[in-house]
């Protein structure tokens, strides 16, 4: 299972969100379990709730993707970095050829997108 977090996933995790939690948990205890992080969408989560990138960047289980050559260029066609970076992250790759779910507790944000989510809220 791969997912992805968004910048509402990151925030609710460093709020002590239940089922971020477990995400997480999930990620550094179970084989089959990857979790990332986009840059961009970390870069939003700390300016909303300062901290949180660092701490989710020493969480073991937890991958952040950086901003490569094809990231850059996805994310600059877009208005607006964390979500483009999180949607490029979400597609299929050759390690993922079914793409990544992308978790958040906002999923009236990923209407109408090619994206699978996995609904964090309450």
């Amino acid at each position: 299972m791969h997912i992805v977090l968004d910048d509402s996933a990151m925030v609710a995790a460093g709020r002590g969100n239940v089922l971020a939690s477990r995400l997480i948990h999930r990620a550094h205890a179970e084989p089959g379990w990857f979790l990332y992080a986009p840059a961009c969408a970390l870069v939003a989560a700390d300016r909303v709730r300062p901290g949180t990138a660092e701490h989710l960047a020493a969480l073991p289980g937890l991958t952040v993707l950086e901003l490569d050559l094809s990231a850059v260029l996805a994310v600059a066609r877009e208005t607006s970095w964390a979500p483009a970076h999180t949607r490029y992250a979400a597609e299929p790759t050759a390690e993922r050829p079914s793409g990544a779910v992308i978790a958040t507790t906002e999923p009236e944000n990923w209407q109408g997108q090619p994206v699978r989510v996995i609904d964090l809220g309450p």
